[in-house]
């Protein structure tokens, strides 16, 4: 029989700027060990699953209506808990919630960004970003960083001068380097920024904030003198809720009324809401579990320097570290003995992320017989 011809492309009104690119995603591979997307290796606890079915449950009986719009009870949980991890009191009026921090980035591009205004951040950083600016038409602008991935002050602050962004987005601990950001060099930025004609908002990504190094301060406490300054955090890393998709921000109050304009109605679901809540009220536990996972990382950078890697200071839930001269060979020799990772970043160097200790056993072994095949 004869075959039928295949129906002919449709021809769609695509934006230019979007032709020809492919969607944002990391390698979702079925192998034994996964260590690739930086997730929290520990799955919540029966008790914490048994109080977020509660919370699910009792949402569920109401969701003929639609959801508080403000999230008032999230927010209020949200600024206790930043409260107690920081030390920096926030009220409510300071929290922005969103389905996951990306979220949170796009309703501040939307908001502060847009055609004919410029976003600048300063490489190698979380890909993502640029992917924010051309969905909102912002001009993106790429800074450098210096050879250790710190931020050079005086060419932040050059670039900021230079360019006049309404936005810039600063990454702390960065992905994929996990360097954090020293507070001076946040100020010195934020200074440039509070010089910009029209108003510049900094965003600091805090998304691994819990899992810095004791001393490396969080950008929250720089809120109170900086009103055009975020500080925006996710409930996927140190909460293990991935899969939630729960992200949120602190900012002055007038920087939030602003997001309230460009988020869709009923943005977070009660569901959303009410897992996050429940999720929350087991923080003590969950954060002593980040303890172990800060251990773990430390334990892995020295082990990783002692075989003559270069690896870089790390106050995130991973690890970047080389240098390769072929790197892809070096993540396909992992993956073929069953333990994914990140090939990311800089020419030369691979993302591990922190797993459980068998995890980071079967790496190790992996990676030993790899450098030495």
């Amino acid at each position: 029989m004869p075959v039928a011809d295949s129906p002919a492309r449709p021809v769609l009104p695509l934006r230019a700027e979007l032709a020809g690119l492919h969607p944002y995603g990391a390698p979702q591979l079925d192998v034994p060990v996964l260590l690739n997307v930086n997730e929290n290796p520990y799955p919540p606890s029966a008790q914490v699953v048994a109080s977020i079915a509660d919370a699910v449950t009792q949402a569920a009986a109401g969701l003929n209506r639609y959801p508080d719009r403000d999230f008032r009870a999230l927010s209020e949980d949200l600024a206790a808990y930043l409260g107690t991890e920081s030390g920096v009191a926030l009220s409510p009026e300071q929290i922005w919630a969103a389905n996951g921090s990306n979220e949170v980035m796009l309703h501040l591009l939307q908001a502060f960004g847009g055609p004919g205004r410029v976003a600048v951040s300063f490489a190698p950083t979380y890909s993502m970003y640029p992917e924010y600016a051309r969905d909102t038409s912002t001009g993106w602008v790429t800074g450098r960083r210096a050879d250790d991935f710190t931020l050079d002050v005086d060419h932040a602050v050059a670039t900021i001068v230079e360019h006049q962004p309404s936005v810039v987005l600063l990454a702390s601990p960065n992905n994929p380097t996990g360097t954090a950001l020293p507070a001076p060099t946040t100020v010195a930025v934020l200074d440039a920024a509070a010089r910009v004609p029209g108003g510049c908002v900094v965003v600091v990504d805090e998304a691994y904030g819990e899992f810095r190094r004791r001393g490396t301060p969080s950008a929250l406490e720089l809120l109170a003198d900086h009103p055009q300054l975020a500080v925006s955090r996710t409930m996927s890393k140190a909460f293990g809720l991935a899969g939630a998709r729960i992200g949120y921000l602190a900012a002055a109050p007038a920087l939030v009324d602003a997001l309230r304009v460009v988020r869709l109605p009923y943005h977070l679901s009660a569901v959303t809401q009410a897992v996050a809540r429940a999720a929350l009220a087991h923080s003590v536990e969950l954060m002593a579990q980040i303890g172990s996972l800060r251990a773990e990382r430390d334990a892995l950078v020295d082990w990783l320097r002692g075989r003559g890697h270069q690896v870089a200071a790390s106050d995130a839930n991973f690890v970047l570290f080389g240098r390769f001269a072929d790197r892809h060979a070096v993540w396909q020799g992992l993956l073929d003995r069953g333990v994914l990772i990140r090939e990311v970043g800089p020419d030369g160097w691979l993302r591990v992320s922190v797993g459980t200790p068998a995890e980071t056993a079967a790496f190790k072994a992996a990676l030993d017989q790899v450098v030495a095949s």
